[in-house]
Order: structure tokens, then C-alpha cells, then sequence
């Protein structure tokens, strides 16, 4: 399993969350909303420092990641992150690794 970014992803961390060189971003499975997986559960994210990592990305100095409890959520795919730029606001594709 992987973690994926477009540039304009990573460009919109740094736009809109401030990411900066040596930050955490965690991507994690939340109760509410819809997966293509998982009914009540959708894909959370927040600057954090990781407890146990499971899957790690670095992308420009920044550490894009998920713990090893949340990896569930994945069911065995990769994450693309891509930025949907009608809405200016995060993508998410879950494909299979």
C-alpha cells in the first residue's frame, strides 16, 4: 500500500494547511460519511505526529502518512491524492495496489 500526491496536491497542503518542511500529515479512517469501502467511515486528515506509522510517504520534506491501526480503512489500495481544482478542495482515489 502507498501513498500518492500529485505536485498540485502537495501545492495545496502548503497553500492551505501551511505544510512545511518536516511536518506530519495523517490520513485516517473516521466514523461518518461514505467510503467506497466502508458504510459510516470516511477518509479524516490533519497535521499530527505520528504514534505508529504503517504506510509513509515523504514528498518535499513533508511526511504524509498512516498508522498502522487505520490501515484497514485502505482495504489494500493505494491512495492517490489529487486536487479536484472546480472545487479547489482534495481528491481521493482509492486504487488497487
Amino acid at each position: 500500500m502507498k501513498i500518492i500526491l500529485t505536485d498540485e496536491a502537495l501545492n495545496w497542503f502548503h497553500k492551505e494547511m501551511e505544510v512545511q518542511h518536516g511536518d506530519y500529515v495523517r490520513f485516517y479512517a473516521r466514523y461518518g460519511g461514505s467510503s467506497p469501502f466502508h458504510e459510516g467511515f470516511s477518509l479524516g486528515m490533519n497535521r499530527e505526529l505520528p504514534h505508529e506509522v504503517g504506510v509513509e510517504t515523504v514528498v518535499d520534506d513533508v511526511h504524509f502518512y498512516i498508522e498502522r491501526s487505520d490501515e484497514w480503512f485502505f482495504n489494500e489500495h493505494d491512495l492517490h491524492v489529487s486536487v479536484n481544482e472546480q472545487l479547489d478542495e482534495l481528491a481521493y482515489e482509492y486504487k488497487l495496489a
